[in-house]
């Protein structure tokens, strides 16, 4: 892949842009900035740089980066990743902003209309339980269902992902059990070293320590920053919103 990004040739946006996504998939936050910005739009630069943003907390940041992603899909016409673009910029607002992301959620639905792309519908189903998380008894049953739907058509790339809304979800009811099962199953799920800074930003809602001998990750701000962003997004949502317990 490197040697095909260094040759410059038609492939070499493509090449960059998975050399970025491996940086970030292991947890190398600076390494995936610095080949990000070197991608132009073929490289689909700025949906790239959204993907490293949002783990760091940075939510706003992110949220724009999605956002120029979606409207350069629109001035050239390519549906698909507009509507893709927009489904992520609906999932990390509503970590913030439930209330936003209802019709962030709704325009990537209308994108969506005549495209199949099963993999950005699957990001809206994690976007909606993200966005209630804390509210609605039956969030762990669809979460289940999301997450059968998730390994039927074979996208587990996702899983870590929809096991974060579940953390989420339980961190912002205070639920210690079941929170404490949801980030074994992310660990689990993440052994490979892929996605496993998904498990510490679910140790940082609850403030919980990082489990010792996992994957070490290079966060582009100091570790307690981020760890602070996280647990404030838990602490506002407990604010905002009446939760409901058992």
């Amino acid at each position: 892949m490197q040697q095909v990004a260094d040759g410059g040739g038609r492939l070499a946006p493509a090449a960059r842009r998975g050399l970025a996504h491996l940086a970030r998939l292991a947890g190398d936050f600076p390494a995936a900035l610095t080949v990000a910005e070197t991608l132009g739009w073929a490289g689909r630069r700025n949906r790239v740089l959204g993907d490293i943003h949002w783990p760091q907390g940075d939510i706003a940041r992110a949220a724009d980066d999605y956002e120029h992603a979606r409207n350069d899909a629109d001035q050239r016409g390519i549906t698909g990743e507009r509507a893709t673009a927009q489904a992520h910029r609906a999932l990390v607002l509503a970590f913030v902003d439930p209330t936003a992301a209802d019709g962030e959620i709704a325009l990537a639905h209308q994108f969506l209309t005549d495209l199949t792309l099963h993999a950005t519908t699957l990001t809206l189903g994690i976007a909606t339980l993200i966005r209630d998380a804390g509210r609605g008894p039956d969030l762990d049953e669809r979460a289940q269902a999301l997450r059968a739907e998730t390994e039927t058509a074979g996208l587990t790339s996702l899983l870590p992902l929809l096991e974060l809304a579940v953390c989420f979800h339980h961190a912002v009811r205070g639920d210690d059990g079941p929170l404490a099962a949801a980030i074994h199953r992310l660990r689990r799920i993440t052994n490979d070293g892929d996605h496993a800074y998904l498990a510490d930003i679910a140790c940082f809602m609850d403030n919980r320590p990082i489990t010792p001998g996992g994957h070490p990750v290079r966060w582009l701000e100091n570790e307690e920053t981020i760890r602070r962003r996280w647990r404030g997004f838990v602490t506002d949502r407990r604010g905002t919103y009446w939760v409901s317990r058992p």
